[in-house]
């Protein structure tokens, strides 16, 4: 939660942008959008300040805004990945491939995140409590209001209601404690009419003003504005440090009071235009503070009130062609907005537990803790033959985490896919930094860097396709959580993107059939790359993945299949710890699973 703190505090920085964009092109297209069309924007808005929180990635045109990622200042983390070094033969069999070399990273955003996180959820119970005090204000206003006994504005009242064609009951109450006109209310809703009001239109004008107030009224329930009263109130306390959220909040407040004075505008001749800017005139007179935020009225301050009376003496009703060109701007800021989501799809890894659907009567639980002593993790195997599943731990084995240097395997495929290197030539030439390990600092193939799990070659793939090229992979493949979060260097290690055991070894069977579609000749290539022992028995296929924070190995994987003649098992290993869970150790309890169960090694 820490982390998220950091990631949704840059998210705001995306969000100020998006406010700022949206009220430049708010002002740009005031003659060409309709007051309704305005107010509709905001809702957009709304549906982006949501997104952070959705328990999914969204998608949209990511490739357009990945010079953003320059604000992503604070990753969470770097994590290394697993590459194989000579080392003594164990017992099971000699695993020259199993020892990892790990770049480390620092974790500098969990304790900002937390500090951020306490003055965030600090100012969230503030907001709330403010919140409810004006809701038991409201609640003690309304229980002295009395129903409205003015036979004549009732029946104007009817009248209103059947001219908008609104055939539920809506209770009509009088009170002397508001100065303005108020719906309330979203599954019971009420309008409340001012006392004093009453009686001064009906001693100097008449029921005109009363039949505006009504109409005016009416329009607010007809488009659920007391319904997103509450959802500008919700954006208010979750975004209440973010200062442009507030200014969004008080333009859409006025979008909404001209948005219904333009629909009542167009039930009235032009005749009338004045008398009804005049009702609004005789408000500003008579005007109080109003302190209920999620309750729509018909009064405003007087710089909302100006800009409306403004709006009232230049309205006119809109042709067709000024509603299909207002429609065709509204879609386009629409289509802007969508394409920015995925920037804001922050908490993507709070979807943590992948939703798998599988027949029970297929699968098996293990008792496997005594090869898993000081880790938290998971097992699971898939008999390919007898169509069964062996998991340990099932609760961990659909948890997503990072698949670091395991995704190699993918990345490889995707790049083949896309021509940046083949199965005849896949020589990339050494890019002259200096790396930590010696592997590195020379020229790779996709054989070598494989074996050595060398990053920069795997990055490399990752720039000549492209970031809108590897999430459509991502996304075809279905990897995990599909998430790259626009950063085109580290995603996969330690970062955004995210798989959970089960998934890798459904991702694995596609691989091994080519579900996929590819091409067959990159599959194999991509097999042959990860070809790890060979025996009379049959062929082991892996990769391992490490994670390291802070100079500690944190989540190790090792991930693979036994091809043997007569059958096919896959198999996926995850351990996290503070420290020592590395690939190396999972391969090595992979191992001793394997041999114990005559599947490989005996």
């Amino acid at each position: 939660m820490a982390d998220f703190m950091i990631r949704f505090f840059l998210c705001n920085i995306y969000i100020s942008g998006i406010i700022g964009i949206l009220l430049a092109a708010r002002h740009l297209l005031r003659n060409i959008l309709s007051s309704r069309m305005q107010y509709h924007l905001w809702f957009l808005l709304l549906g982006l300040l949501a997104a952070p929180f959705l328990p999914f990635h969204l998608t949209g045109f990511s490739q357009v805004f990945s010079l953003l990622e320059i604000f992503r200042l604070f990753p969470v983390s770097h994590g290394g990945n697993a590459i194989r070094q000579k080392m003594a033969p164990d017992p099971v069999m000699n695993m020259d491939w199993l020892n990892d070399f790990t770049l480390s990273a620092s974790r500098h955003s969990s304790a900002a995140g937390a500090v951020l996180l306490g003055i965030w959820l600090l100012g969230i119970l503030v907001m709330i409590s403010f919140t409810v005090k004006s809701s038991l204000r409201f609640r003690t206003i309304k229980r002295s209001a009395l129903p409205l006994q003015n036979p004549v504005i009732r029946r104007l009242y009817c009248d209103c209601r059947k001219e908008l064609k609104i055939t539920k009951e809506i209770p009509l109450y009088s009170t002397a404690f508001l100065k303005s006109p108020v719906m309330a209310g979203i599954r019971k809703p009420c309008i409340y009419l001012p006392i004093h009001l009453i009686a001064d239109y009906a001693e100097t004008d008449g029921l005109r003003p009363i039949r505006y107030m009504l109409l005016h009224e009416l329009q607010h329930f007809r488009h659920k504005d007391a319904l997103a009263g509450c959802l500008m109130t919700a954006a208010g306390i979750i975004y209440w440090f973010n200062p442009l959220v507030w200014i969004a909040w008080r333009e859409m407040l006025n979008d909404r009071e001209n948005a219904c004075d333009a629909s009542v505008l167009k039930m009235l001749e032009p005749d009338f235009y004045e008398d009804y800017g005049n009702t609004l005139i005789n408000f500003a007179e008579k005007l109080s503070r109003f302190p209920f935020p999620f309750a729509a009225r018909l009064s405003g301050d007087m710089s909302q009130i100006k800009r409306r009376i403004l709006n009232i003496a230049s309205f006119e009703k809109p042709t067709l062609k000024k509603q299909l060109t207002g429609m065709t701007a509204f879609l386009t800021i629409a289509a802007f907005l969508f394409g920015v989501s995925p920037l804001l799809s922050v908490n993507a890894a709070v979807n943590t537990a992948y939703q798998w659907k599988v027949s029970h009567e297929n699968v098996s639980i293990m008792d496997l803790s005594a090869y898993f002593k000081g880790y938290q993790g998971s097992l699971v195997l898939y008999d390919r033959r007898q169509d069964t599943w062996s998991i340990y731990d099932r609760e961990h084995a659909a948890l997503r985490v990072s698949p670091n240097s395991t995704y190699k395997i993918y990345d490889a495929l995707f790049g083949l896919e896309e021509g940046v290197i083949t199965p005849e030539d896949s020589f990339m030439k050494w890019n002259g930094n200096h790396y930590s390990f010696q592997e590195w600092n020379g020229d790779q193939t996709l054989q070598s860097a494989m074996v050595f799990s060398v990053n920069w070659y795997f990055q490399e793939i990752d720039q000549r396709l492209g970031t809108s090229a590897v999430d459509r992979y991502i996304q075809q493949i279905g990897y995990g959580n599909e998430n790259t979060g626009g950063n085109p260097s580290s995603y996969w290690m330690e970062s955004s993107l995210k798989i959970s055991p089960l998934e890798q070894v459904e991702l694995l069977r596609k691989l091994y059939d080519n579900s996929f579609g590819f091409d067959p000749g990159n599959i194999n290539e991509v097999k042959d790359s990860i070809l790890l022992s060979s025996s009379e028995s049959g062929n082991l296929y892996g990769k391992t993945g490490t994670g390291c924070i802070d100079g500690k190995d944190v989540n190790g994987w090792f991930v693979g299949y036994v091809e043997s003649p007569d059958n096919t098992h896959f198999f996926a290993v995850n351990i996290l710890a503070d420290d020592g869970a590395a690939g190396s150790n999972a391969a090595k309890i992979t191992l001793s699973v394997l041999s114990e169960m005559n599947i490989w090694g005996r």
